[in-house]
């Protein structure tokens, strides 16, 4: 296994993993701890990692937000009992979950999505949706890792998302010239539409900035594994280092094409995971309009029929909210 995990590595430039796990090693606050504890007890043994993302990560504090955590499990049959819960993952992983519990009189509240480690590798490596490479592009924390061989693949699993997030960003974008900012704002807001997330247009470049230098470092990097795609120009004094794009006009179109077709894809599955969370989310009408009211400003009125039919009419709001514009 640690022979496999070695070859793996080395498609891999080994500055881009050794800058991925300084990211994900760095210290977060104890409230996390709490809240991790509390997965390993559900997972038991079947409990590969915990991985940290979202908002809480940028804030590095739990305060009143939902903390977003990504659970890898060696198996689903291992982390369920329940026969249609291992049935749902399989179909269409993740399965989301969420978690309250309670430290030193704070209530702690975690969005928890479970995913194998088999389609987390696979995910972040071949899926033509940018559901998990997106996410895991993005700077993570490692909170819990069973052991090191896991750590190594958890590693290069991030290693390939960056690589499959700038491969479609870059060839899909209208420059020739272009900074990391701009690479990763133009690929994470063609990520946001593939998905329908309500977030607003100017989202992007906000968390960009928020975390610019982990997201420069990403990318240069990631150079060597861009050869002949992406090449480093001279960095001026006080500027951002600049980079020329050298995908053809028709890699570009082909490029296009391929994001038309993940919208549309991406419309489909998140009717599917919306449906699919009623029976695994509690709250889940809730959390979905707390989460579009705070993103968007826009109120949804949780009514009876909604929470006593939340795919019917949840779908109704789902129609309501594309038609205005709300998600994309």
């Amino acid at each position: 296994m640690k022979d496999r995990s070695s070859a793996l590595n080395q498609e891999l430039p080994k500055d881009l993993v050794s800058e991925i796990a300084l990211i994900s090693s760095k210290p977060m606050s104890a409230g996390f701890s709490t809240l991790v504890e509390k997965l390993k007890s559900r997972f038991g043994a079947s409990l590969d990692a915990v991985i940290l993302y979202g908002s809480c990560l940028r804030s590095h504090e739990i305060d009143d937000g939902v903390v977003d955590f990504y659970v890898i499990v060696n198996s689903y049959h291992n982390a369920y009992p329940e026969h249609y819960l291992r049935y749902f993952n399989v179909w269409l992983p993740p399965n989301v979950f969420y978690l309250e519990t309670s430290d030193q009189k704070k209530t702690l509240r975690a969005k928890y999505a479970v995913v194998s480690m088999e389609d987390f590798k696979c995910g972040n490596r071949h899926w033509f949706h940018p559901y998990l490479w997106a996410r895991f592009a993005q700077p993570v924390r490692l909170l819990y890792c069973r052991n090191e061989v896991i750590r190594d693949y958890i590693y290069d699993s991030l290693g390939h998302a960056v690589i499959t997030f700038l491969r479609n960003s870059l060839a899909a974008i209208d420059l020739h010239e272009v900074t990391a900012e701009e690479i990763w704002a133009h690929g994470l807001t063609l990520t946001y539409a593939a998905e329908l997330r309500p977030e607003q247009k100017t989202r992007a470049h906000q968390l960009i900035q928020f975390d610019l230098d982990n997201y420069a470092q990403l990318t240069e990097h990631a150079l060597p594994a861009l050869a002949g795609k992406l090449e480093g120009l001279p960095q001026l004094k006080n500027e951002q280092r600049r980079y020329r794009v050298l995908f053809s006009a028709l890699e570009r179109q082909r490029s296009l094409k391929n994001w038309r077709l993940r919208r549309w894809q991406g419309r489909i599955l998140s009717i599917l995971r919306l449906i699919k969370a009623t029976f695994t989310f509690r709250d889940c009408i809730d959390y979905a309009a707390w989460k579009i009211e705070r993103h968007t400003g826009v109120l949804i009125e949780i009514t009876p029929m909604l929470r006593r039919h939340p795919v019917i009419w949840g779908c109704k709001v789902f129609w309501k909210l594309l038609r205005r514009g709300v998600l994309r």
